[in-house]
């Protein structure tokens, strides 16, 4: 995982000024990979977090995998009223068509305790699941996890540790720290954000089908969800960092 501020020297694509001089402005384009596994702990992270993103990997042409660890049964949220381990792994299935995903690989770890599972299993998972569908790079959640949350934080440990034993960069979806603050101030929730100057890669994107796939996540989302109010202040852009650079 990237460290701290002030951990390790600078470095390119690390995210992180060198001391006295301004951060670069980050780049406006995607890795051009012809294959990216997308490594998240739920079902709707793929959607909810990473959707205009892969939208947007799809668009150019790029071959896009998601492993997701958990069916995510522990959501405190249940809109529609129904089973939720049957019908979030449905759901996952159907955001992931809407978002063009070429194949989806979902586990049945525990939600809301991947942190308990040994972190070289779940790498193992990933390592995998990377293998197999000879992806370039993995696309993860930041390592603050966005909202805090345990399970989106193991699942990008995992997915680090297993890019760094293949030798794979890590590309991780971020909040700039305006918008997260804005965010815990309106909702109470303990979203997290990265400074400008550990923000490498800024992008123009289409929130359509992002959207549209939402909407497919019913059992998880309403009129009054907090991700329209996110998705509101991130308007056209989407912000991402490395967590394991290109070589």
């Amino acid at each position: 995982m990237a460290g701290a501020p002030g951990e390790h020297p600078a470095r390119p694509g690390s995210g992180r000024a060198s001391a006295g001089r301004s951060a670069p402005r980050p780049g406006g384009v995607l890795p051009a990979w012809p294959g990216v596994l997308a490594v998240v702990a739920h079902p709707d992270d793929e959607t909810f977090g990473l959707g205009a993103v892969l939208d947007r990997m799809v668009a150019g042409g790029t071959v896009v995998h998601v492993l997701c660890y958990t069916r995510g049964e522990a959501s405190t949220l249940n809109q529609s009223g129904a089973d939720l381990r049957h019908a979030r792994e449905q759901e996952l299935q159907q955001a992931s068509r809407e978002l063009g995903v070429a194949t989806v690989t979902l586990l049945d770890y525990p939600d809301g305790r991947l942190g308990s599972v040994p972190p070289g299993e779940l790498a193992g998972h990933a390592a995998a699941a990377a293998a197999l569908v000879h992806a370039d790079g993995l696309l993860v959640f930041d390592d603050t996890g966005i909202t805090g949350h345990p399970d989106h934080q193991a699942a990008t440990r995992a997915a680090v540790q297993a890019a760094a034993a293949a030798g794979l960069p890590v590309l991780a979806w971020a909040l700039p720290a305006a918008i997260a603050g804005r965010l815990r101030e309106e909702t109470g929730q303990p979203f997290a954000g990265q400074p400008p100057w550990r923000i490498d890669v800024c992008v123009r994107v289409d929130r359509a089908r992002q959207s549209r796939a939402a909407l497919l996540h019913e059992s998880q989302i309403s009129s009054a969800a907090v991700l329209w109010r996110r998705l509101q202040l991130q308007a056209d852009c989407e912000h991402l960092r490395w967590l394991i650079p290109p070589a």
